[in-house]
């Protein structure tokens, strides 16, 4: 029960705390305009190239959006705790390190997916691309996994904030390389070899991949591989990230080194 409490009540008490000195009203600029600037962008300039339709630049720009909260509030909670000088506080507690980090990962997945539902339903209404109504269940899920898998992503870029002295420089490249990488505004097949080789083992590109056939009418069947692939590589991420912050912390603690920019 005590790591259960960890996990719920210590990743909500986390993710309140990053609007410890920031206006929630931010969120309507980040995870609002934002968004929803950036499909119509990509859509009308997908337009002028002759590349795509509208539908294609709308969901792939919807997941991808997923990113933002997932990648840059991941590492903000664990790379402001080491700015404002907690982190040290946290790690000498006796908390179990799965539930604490596991936990923190919840409401980013949440946002995540609130963030990408929002896009898509705005950037369909705004370009007046059509999604089947049965669909719509079976794109939350999708959208949701999409989600889950960039998290992982974010919780391994928040275990290297232990290293670096800015995160929001390293989570702006990781999100820039999903956008470039993941089949969001160019199709897989017309990038080099070697870069949709790389996509292959990124959050996001099976995703987009089972969105834009859901949304096309495809069921859940048809993109069963895809979201697999998706959850696996999630799966694959979070992995990573709990075992880059056991190697830091126990680094740093060897090397006198966490607050150490």
């Amino acid at each position: 029960m005590s790591s259960f409490r960890l996990f719920l009540l210590g990743g909500l008490t986390s993710y309140r705390a990053l609007f410890s000195w920031l206006s929630p009203w931010i969120l309507i600029p980040t995870f609002i305009v934002g968004p929803i600037a950036q499909i119509l962008f990509f859509a009308y300039a997908g337009r002028a190239a002759g590349v795509g339709d509208d539908a294609f630049y709308v969901i792939g720009n919807a997941v991808q959006n997923a990113a933002i909260p997932c990648i840059f509030a991941m590492g903000i909670t664990v790379g402001d705790e080491r700015r404002q000088g907690t982190l040290g506080l946290l790690l000498v507690s006796p908390a179990r390190r799965i539930p604490l980090f596991l936990g923190r990962a919840l409401p980013v997945v949440v946002n995540g997916l609130a963030v990408a539902l929002v896009a898509l339903g705005a950037g369909s209404v705004l370009l007046d691309v059509p999604i089947h109504a049965s669909s719509l269940l079976s794109l939350t899920g999708v959208v949701a996994v999409s989600a889950f898998a960039c998290t992982g992503l974010g919780l391994a870029n928040a275990a290297l904030s232990l290293r670096v002295r800015e995160v929001a420089v390293l989570s702006n490249l990781v999100v820039g390389v999903l956008l470039v990488f993941a089949g969001v505004n160019v199709p897989l097949s017309d990038l080099p070899g070697w870069m949709a080789a790389v996509a292959q083992w990124l959050p996001l590109t099976h995703g987009i991949a089972a969105a834009r056939e859901v949304a096309a009418g495809a069921g859940l069947a048809s993109v069963r591989d895809d979201v697999l692939a998706e959850a696996a590589l999630g799966t694959l991420y979070v992995l990573v990230g709990l075992i880059l912050l056991a190697w830091f912390e126990r680094e740093s603690r060897r090397r006198a080194t966490l607050d150490v920019a």
